[in-house]
């Protein structure tokens, strides 16, 4: 039985024999392949981080930052959230007996998202303002209240948790990919996977480090931009981020792979959100989608050479975001009140 990447990791995680290890059994989510999107020579893999228990990546870190904040006593954990890490810290302190107080932008969070954070017990605070604003004001509080352990990314438990998908990446394939591809908002994730396949290269696991690929929506891109944008706007709610908290470790990972960051726009990302919905059979969140689209723009720009094996991480769930899933969709359900009428809008002919 996959024990949770805490106790599959322990070795390369900074936990010992006192931790209270708090799980779900996070992890271990599949590589699927996605024949077809890249050119002849070609592999694209998608690693669906949405099978984790509350959907998304952030189960990774939060079960390292939740079983610490134990381990030291905390009985809060305090985060802003444009969605995802609301619902695991959510459930993570469920799961350890703990409270949790979530600050999310007011009307800017997928309802998926807030539905997870308020089923699981969470106090939800909507603070009118973006979520650069909502960090800044967690982050004091976690300093002047120490009985509040912050749980976002600028923890750093919460990096040497996500770091495991480097793990489990190179563990999966033998070796590790050519590229990996991911969104960025906070930048948190991508300075992870920079740290997981530093500590396998390291160790001698694999030779050289995968090029990190990072892409942002156009209209919140401030790595691309050189500058924090004021006011972020993109479909892509996940990514709606305006100064990423690690902006400057990010830019220094993605410069050691050999890598690239840069933007794309909401009608690119809608497309690569239909496409994989349409053509894959995997529905994940805008915000994951990004990642699709900037791959797909690099392919069209003749980036990748034949033999690249390009890995791209699906951060979230599609079902966090479903307004956007039925809208992109463009139908409505067919309606009948009978089985005649479905044979007739299906056009079958009746067996004589």
């Amino acid at each position: 039985m996959w024990p949770g990447v805490i106790e599959r990791y322990r070795a390369w995680l900074p936990v010992s024999e006192h931790t209270p290890v708090v799980t779900l059994r996070e992890g271990n989510t599949p590589l699927v392949e996605a024949p077809g999107l890249l050119g002849r020579g070609k592999t694209l893999w998608l690693k669906f981080e949405g099978l984790n228990p509350t959907g998304s990546f952030k189960d990774r870190g939060m079960t390292l930052a939740v079983s610490k904040a134990k381990e030291a006593g905390a009985r809060t954990v305090i985060c802003a959230s444009t969605g995802n890490t609301s619902a695991a810290a959510a459930a993570y302190a469920a799961r350890a007996g703990m409270t949790c107080v979530v600050v999310i932008p007011d009307g800017r969070i997928a309802v998926g998202k807030l539905a997870q954070a308020l089923a699981h017990g969470a106090r939800v605070v909507a603070l009118a303002g973006n979520f650069d604003e909502a960090l800044a004001h967690v982050r004091a509080l976690a300093e002047q209240h120490p009985a509040l352990a912050l749980v976002n990314s600028v923890n750093p438990f919460r990096l040497e948790g996500q770091k495991t998908a480097a793990f489990e990446i190179v563990d999966a394939l033998g070796h590790a990919p050519t590229h990996l591809a991911l969104p960025v908002g906070n930048a948190g994730n991508i300075t992870a996977y920079g740290m997981g396949f530093r500590a396998y290269r390291d160790a001698g696991r694999i030779p050289a480090l995968p090029r990190l690929l990072g892409f942002q929506a156009a209209g919140a891109a401030p790595l691309v931009l050189g500058h924090p944008v004021e006011h972020p706007e993109t479909v892509a709610t996940a990514i709606r981020i305006g100064r990423p908290a690690s902006g400057e470790r990010a830019l220094a990972a993605v410069a050691e792979s050999g890598g690239r960051v840069e933007a794309v726009t909401d009608a690119e990302i809608l497309d690569a959100y239909r496409r994989l919905a349409t053509t894959v059979g995997i529905l994940a969140e805008p915000a994951s989608c990004a990642a699709v689209a900037g791959v797909l723009k690099l392919e069209r720009e003749g980036y990748f050479a034949a033999g690249d094996e390009v890995v791209v991480v699906l951060t979230g769930h599609g079902l966090k975001d479903p307004d956007t899933a039925r809208a992109v969709s463009g139908v409505e359900p067919i309606r009948a009140s009978s089985r005649a009428e479905i044979e007739a809008l299906l056009e079958l002919a009746t067996p004589s």
